[in-house]
């Protein structure tokens, strides 16, 4: 069974899996990288990395229009329950649960998590994704490098969406490393180019992940696609 992923530019994608899209931090709003708006995604379910506005996004006038599940750490729970919000699971770091497209378990990333207006969101974190169709996802979210992705490995990731902006995140010498230990079988780079802090070169990084590594590196334009087989 086959597995779409779709980059929307920053660090929102949209993964589609058995008939079901699931939408990792849907920022389009104010966003320079996208090419289309939120009314133009769909979402079953919504997972929220953290609270920063670049993440947590069009989140709420999403979920509101489509009805999606929003998973996300329960701090930013609560929060998204003070402004309307009712279709809600908290998750957090090491935690995981059983959704309809497979098992989503949250993981570690070190970062900040701020909401918009200010508001405490928790601590940040990323998710593994082991999907009904077999394949394992890992999103980084915004972290930088932790050795705590060495035990990635032992979940044998199809593919893993990394940040190499460097700045707010890891940089590519960091997330090359990070690459080396969590062994994915593909590496699609994500948080960068979107403003001048963190402008580098994806190309010279994806050169680098393939000669230095046993990942294949991909990289995706805005609203360009990768399938899993």
């Amino acid at each position: 069974m086959s597995v779409q992923i779709i980059y929307h530019g920053h660090s929102a994608f949209s993964i589609v899996s058995d008939g079901m899209r699931i939408l990792i931090d849907p920022f389009f709003t104010d966003n320079p990288a996208a090419k289309i708006t939120e009314q133009d995604v769909s979402a079953d379910f919504i997972l929220v990395s953290h609270g920063h506005g670049d993440h947590i996004g069009d989140t709420i006038s999403i979920a509101k229009r489509t009805g999606a599940l929003v998973i996300c750490n329960f701090e930013i729970v609560g929060w998204l329950q003070k402004k309307g919000l009712q279709n809600l699971h908290p998750l957090h770091l090491g935690g995981g649960n059983q959704f309809p497209f497979g098992r989503c378990k949250m993981t570690i990333a070190h970062h900040g998590s701020g909401l918009p207006d200010g508001s405490y969101g928790g601590n940040p974190g990323g998710f593994l994704l082991q999907l009904n169709s077999g394949k394992t996802l890992y999103y980084a979210g915004d972290t930088a490098l932790t050795y705590d992705m060495k035990w990635l490995a032992d979940d044998h990731v199809d593919v893993a969406l990394l940040p190499i902006g460097d700045n707010f995140t890891m940089g590519p010498d960091d997330a090359l490393k990070a690459v080396k230990l969590i062994t994915p079988k593909t590496v699609i780079p994500c948080h960068y180019g979107t403003w001048p802090y963190i402008d580098v070169n994806a190309e010279d990084f994806q050169a680098r992940c393939n000669q230095e590594t046993d990942a294949n590196c991909v990289l995706l334009h805005t609203e360009q696609s990768f399938i899993i087989e």
